[in-house]
């Protein structure tokens, strides 16, 4: 018979060995995990329907004291103690952080509402559905504590249930749920003011991020944050924020991706994660599975990610598996990505400062792959397009200056070089400047080359797509072979020609309708890089018209001026004639006065033997009339 309820005070612990304070000395011995339990018998099989059965099988055993042995008892000593409690009457507590076990113990030990009502197993079921599943801070407390009864839980299809009920929680107003947020200690309750148990709190949200569960449930382990992704994704959560959980997930537990956060700051803490501890995660399992649930997208920061990612993975030497398959993602979206993040090191016994093998295998996937992977919203992971240069042209440009970058390393070999230069096709680069300026800083750090070598990584460059600058600049590159800077002379003058006889061919069919010719001559313009020239010749072009046009004004106005001068002339030397002046007296209406003497004539005779000028004839003749009263002359007015 048990013992009364009023007499168990509690229990007491002695080293290993747990003793019941009743007052009768107990029957039983229960072993967990080499811990003892001096209990006794009739407590135990009036709510353990396991317990009955070990002694129904043991009935033909006599033995002073009996002993059981429960191997593999879900969650230890703690919650077998627990279980015992409950089955003596003593009052227990379920919590979120014991109550899975619990869960897990009463459904070992078989204490269903068979043994008795409102049984261990019913009371953890009850409190699970009512409390656990309509909480999200005991949900992620509750599965975080999972741990030691994992695959029990599981099992129950308690770890399911727990994950739906986070993936409804995330995919749904928080304020419907009335669950208070607590951001760096100040109460916030998503949507307004709340009832939190039956209290208006009247606290309200500063912002509604969308990633305002990153935090909590990065507390989890990684098979339950795989298992978490896996239930959103199957509910329909956006892959932006599916992508912005594990990126968040993996930088918390691989410090070495804290470089590549791209600006983003830390999440605020919630409620939650004041409660919980990190999870102890191994960085290789981590990494190998975070690699499965990335989804097939594109966008800046998440290339950024997956760059940090593939140099995580070359330190931890993960399989060959997840290396491919990073290196396939990054591939796929290579025109997304920025130099300081293709620069990976070495971190196997290569002579090579950086991991170059790696990069061409990105290149060539990057070639092969199909443009079929969607992008992310560009609100979410500010996705960068640009509809003047395609993939291929952004990715022919970072590969210049990646190999420009690269180059500088003395260990770097002539035919790795090479290959790096030869893994994207010809037509990937419209202008050769940028593969010149990478050849001339490998000359510069590698000046033991023959000639011949420099003759050999010279022949991959195209003289005619080197801009004027660069020919320039080629013209008179020491580093050189003398072959090469004939070539780039030679070609110098070729592209002169075709440019200014294109400019020109351009300027005299300015208003004429658009032809094939000239939008020929446009094209070679711009692709060789002559704007600049063209635009010269242009200016150059209008200004002699001008100065042409202006000369012949010029030469009319000198033309005026000089027949204007004749007539002028002509005009002077009939005035000199004695008729034409009487002529024109008469005809502009003057009176002739009477003939003077004959002395006063020949004195006029003699005074006027130099040849007079019309106006000094006319200065002279009042001076003449003043010096003798008497002289008669005639005047014109």
């Amino acid at each position: 018979m048990a013992p009364p309820a009023a007499k168990v005070s509690g229990f007491r612990r002695e080293g290993n060995d747990w003793f019941c304070t009743a007052s009768l000395p107990s029957d039983v011995t229960v072993v967990v995990e080499e811990v003892n339990f001096h209990i006794h018998k009739f407590p135990l099989i009036s709510k353990c329907g396991k317990i009955e059965k070990i002694f129904e099988e043991s009935q033909g055993i006599h033995e002073a004291k009996f002993i059981i042995s429960l191997e593999g008892f879900p969650g230890g000593p703690d919650i077998f103690l627990i279980a015992v409690k409950f089955c003596y009457g003593v009052r227990v507590e379920l919590t979120p952080r014991n109550l899975i076990m619990v869960y897990c113990a009463a459904d070992y030990l078989e204490m269903t509402d068979a043994y008795g009502e409102e049984n261990l197993l019913s009371k953890s079921e009850s409190f699970f559905h009512k409390t656990i599943l309509r909480n999200w801070k005991d949900c992620i407390l509750a599965l975080q504590s999972s741990d030691p009864v994992m695959p029990m839980a599981e099992k129950l299809q308690i770890i399911s249930k727990c994950l739906n009920a986070l993936s409804m929680m995330v995919s749904t107003d928080p304020s419907l749920f009335g669950w208070p947020m607590m951001m760096y200690g100040s109460l916030q309750s998503p949507g307004g003011s709340i009832l939190w148990n039956g209290i208006n709190t009247g606290a309200r949200i500063r912002s509604s991020e969308s990633d305002w569960w990153f935090e909590d449930i990065s507390y989890l382990n990684v098979h339950l944050f795989k298992k978490l992704i896996q239930t959103m994704q199957a509910r329909g959560i956006r892959s932006e924020n599916l992508a912005g959980a594990i990126m968040y997930y993996t930088r918390k537990y691989l410090p070495g991706l804290g470089r590549w956060r791209s600006g983003q700051s830390g999440k605020t803490m919630t409620v939650a994660s004041f409660s919980l501890t990190p999870a102890a995660v191994d960085q290789r399992d981590l990494l190998e599975s975070i690699e499965k649930l990335l989804p097939e997208k594109k966008g800046k920061s998440f290339c950024r990610f997956l760059l940090g990612l593939l140099r995580v993975a070359l330190i931890l030497g993960v399989n060959q598996t997840c290396k491919e398959s990073l290196i396939r993602r990054i591939g796929m979206q290579l025109e997304l990505a920025t130099l300081d993040s293709l620069l990976i090191p070495t971190y196997s016994d290569s002579d090579t400062l950086y991991d170059t093998d790696c990069v061409e295998q990105i290149v060539q996937h990057f070639i092969s792959s199909e443009p079929t992977i969607t992008s992310f919203s560009p609100a979410s992971f500010d996705l960068e397009t640009s509809p003047s240069s395609g993939p291929l042209r952004k990715v022919s440009k970072l590969m210049d200056s990646y190999i420009a970058e690269v180059a500088s390393d003395v260990n770097l070999k002539p035919g790795k070089l090479r290959s790096l230069v030869e893994a994207l096709p010809e037509s990937s680069r419209s202008l050769h400047d940028g593969l010149y300026r990478a050849l001339d800083i490998y000359f510069k750090a590698h000046p033991w080359l023959s000639e011949k070598e420099k003759e050999q990584l010279c022949n991959m460059i195209d003289y005619q797509k080197l801009s004027i600058d660069a020919c320039a600049h080629a013209s008179q590159n020491e580093r050189l072979p003398l072959r090469v800077v004939l070539q780039v002379l030679f070609f110098e003058q070729m592209q002169l020609r075709t440019a200014l006889a294109g400019c020109l061919h351009v300027l005299d069919n300015e208003n004429a309708p658009a032809t094939a010719s000239s939008d020929m001559a446009g094209q070679i313009v711009q692709r060789d890089g002559w704007v600049t020239v063209v635009r010269e010749n242009q200016v150059l072009k209008v200004d002699l018209e001008r100065m042409r046009s202006r000369v012949g004004e010029l030469e009319e106005e000198f033309n005026r001026m000089k027949q204007e001068m004749k007539r002028v002339s002509k005009t002077h030397s009939s005035l000199n004639s004695p008729r034409m002046v009487v002529a024109h007296a008469r005809r502009i209406g003057c009176k002739l006065l009477p003939r003077p003497s004959v002395s006063d004539a020949q004195a006029d005779t003699i005074e006027s033997t130099a040849p007079p000028t019309p106006r000094a004839s006319i200065e002279q003749r009042p001076s003449s009339h003043h010096s003798g009263g008497h002289r008669k002359t005639f005047s014109l007015f």
